[in-house]
Order: C-alpha cells, then sequence, then structure tokens
C-alpha cells in the first residue's frame, strides 16, 4: 500500500466490483458468447455470431441517445433490439428475441466467483466498517454470494450516470447519512474510480494491476486487493 494523502477517518468501504474483486475479462467473454449462441438460435442471419455487429448497434445508439450509455444493460438490449430489425425481423419479435438474447448474456454475466482470501478480507472488513459497491457495470453481489456483508449496492443507470460523475457516489452518501468523506472507495479504474470519488469529495484507493503513471493522485495506491488487510 501506497500513501499519497494522509487518510481521514472513515467509516464506509465502498467497492467497485469488475476488475477489483475478481478477473471480470473472462466473465464477459462468457457472457458475450452465451448471447451470440442464443442469437444464433433465433435466427438464422451469419451476422448474429459475429461481435463486432452487434457492437456496432450499440454505437449507432449512442450517437443518436449519448445518455444510454449510462445503464449499459439497456443499451446492451436496446442494441441487440436494433440488430435484428436490421435483419428484418418486425419490431415486436425483434423485442423478444432482444429479451432472451439479453436474458442469455445476463445469466453468465452474474456468474462470478470470488476467491476464497476476497472472501475472507470482505468479512473481516465487514466486521469493522459499512461496505456498499458502486459498479457501472451489472454484475450482482447476491449472486456472488456477498450481499450480506454489504447494506446496499448501486449499479449506473438505474441509480445514476456513471463514474465518474459523482452522482452514484452522492447517492450513496444520502442513503447512509454520511458526508462523502466518511467514505473510502476502493477501484481498479484511474478515470471511473479515484476521479469519480475524489470529484464527489469521497477519499480514493486506486488498485492499480499495471503500474500505472499516476495523474490525479489517490489517497492510497494498492497493488492488490488483500493490501486492505491494512485498514484492520
Amino acid at each position: 500500500m501506497q500513501v499519497y494523502k494522509a487518510l481521514q477517518p472513515f467509516s464506509v468501504l465502498s467497492f467497485d466490483l469488475d476488475d477489483t474483486l475478481y478477473d471480470n475479462k473472462p466473465v464477459i467473454e462468457a457472457a458475450e458468447q452465451a448471447m451470440l449462441k442464443a442469437l444464433a438460435d433465433l435466427t438464422p442471419a451469419s451476422q448474429t455470431t459475429d461481435s463486432q455487429f452487434w457492437w456496432q448497434q450499440r454505437v449507432k445508439l449512442a450517437r443518436i441517445e449519448p445518455e444510454i450509455r449510462h445503464d449499459i444493460g439497456r443499451w446492451r438490449l436496446l442494441g441487440i433490439e436494433a440488430g435484428l430489425i436490421e435483419l428484418g425481423i418486425n419490431r415486436a419479435d425483434a423485442r423478444e428475441m432482444a429479451e432472451q438474447g439479453y436474458a442469455a448474456f445476463l445469466r453468465e454475466r452474474t456468474r462470478i466467483t470470488l476467491t476464497d482470501d476476497v472472501i475472507r478480507l470482505l468479512q473481516a472488513l465487514a466486521s469493522r466498517y459499512r461496505l456498499i459497491a458502486i459498479t457501472n457495470g451489472n454484475a450482482c453481489i447476491d449472486k456472488m454470494g456477498i450481499g450480506e456483508l454489504f447494506e446496499f449496492s448501486l449499479q449506473a443507470g438505474p441509480d445514476g450516470k456513471m463514474k465518474p460523475y459523482s452522482d452514484l457516489f452522492q447517492v450513496a452518501a444520502a442513503r447512509l447519512q454520511v458526508s462523502a468523506a466518511e467514505i473510502l472507495h476502493i477501484g481498479d479504474s484511474h478515470r471511473a474510480d479515484v476521479m469519480g470519488a475524489l470529484n464527489a469529495g469521497c477519499q480514493a484507493a486506486w488498485l492499480d494491476h499495471y503500474q500505472s503513471p499516476v495523474t490525479v493522485l489517490p489517497h492510497i495506491r494498492l497493488t492488490e486487493i488483500n493490501d486492505l488487510s491494512g485498514l484492520l
């Protein structure tokens, strides 16, 4: 743990989820493949197995409605629907098929297993601090088996604009009835997590997987999540 700024007293630990508590890359890859398979089963068009085709649908949507990027679940769902319509499927059927494709994605997207070390760390931290989750993604702490350790989880889209916007941090502070400064947010993204937390008046712990250059200073920098045991 590398300290850049002295930590002020805090009572809440806020966790990013993806790539902070687990490696998210294989999760997303499995979810994407599940979606592609489901869509290929629903329609024989060759584009259904092309990830780039579906990504381009989301790019088009974001040009028309930039705010949709703050809700990545809805963005993906509507992107699937738009792609199916482009393939010649009528809107009503496209909507139903999109929901099935997205459901296949979400089943794998939320199939996440934490290591025993991470679970033990969270259990120890929960005995001393209030824990919450603030994520730009759509992982589910209950499906991970750690929901009972957290007071709540906030998700970009349903709960506000994604980090680094301050919405989710402000909602968290209001719900917890604490000042933003009493929240120490832990995350792997310098832009989303460090800058987002600091913009909202929270303290920031950066889980830096790649020993990246520091631009905006967090309060502390971690090289692995278990460095947080130093807070106990």
